[in-house]
């Protein structure tokens, strides 16, 4: 088993699509590592040689942030939008869509569960 940026790459799977398992490898990104370490992209994760997955695991040490590194980075740019009170701030702040979208319908994934609000009849 390839264990490459602290995540276990799937056996079965062809290397260029497993690298994406990795936090911050795309499609793209992974074929372009694969291209570096001279493997061939139809190659399975368990036909690789300890030699290959060793040059794997060095380009993407040296070349690429990943998984803890890059979520961290993430993390704090939003932070940082928060702190300064921008306006892409203040909506993650409310949980509400960043880049324009909108919310009178839809944008259910960033606001959450509908709430019903009840309407109660005037009693006799």
């Amino acid at each position: 088993m390839a264990r490459i940026a602290g995540v276990d790459l799937p056996r079965d799977k062809r290397i260029d699509i497993a690298l994406t398992y990795i936090y911050g490898i795309g499609r793209t990104t992974a074929k372009q590592i694969v291209e570096k370490a001279e493997i061939d992209p139809a190659k399975r994760v368990r036909e690789l040689t300890p030699e290959e997955i060793a040059r794997i695991r060095g380009i993407v040490a040296s070349d690429y942030k990943v998984e803890g590194a890059l979520r961290t980075e993430v993390a704090m740019n939003i932070k940082r939008l928060m702190d300064i009170g921008c306006y892409r701030g203040l909506r993650h702040r409310r949980g509400l869509p960043v880049r324009g979208q909108r919310t009178h319908t839809n944008a259910r994934t960033r606001r959450g569960k509908r709430r019903v609000v009840g309407v109660k009849k005037k009693g006799k």
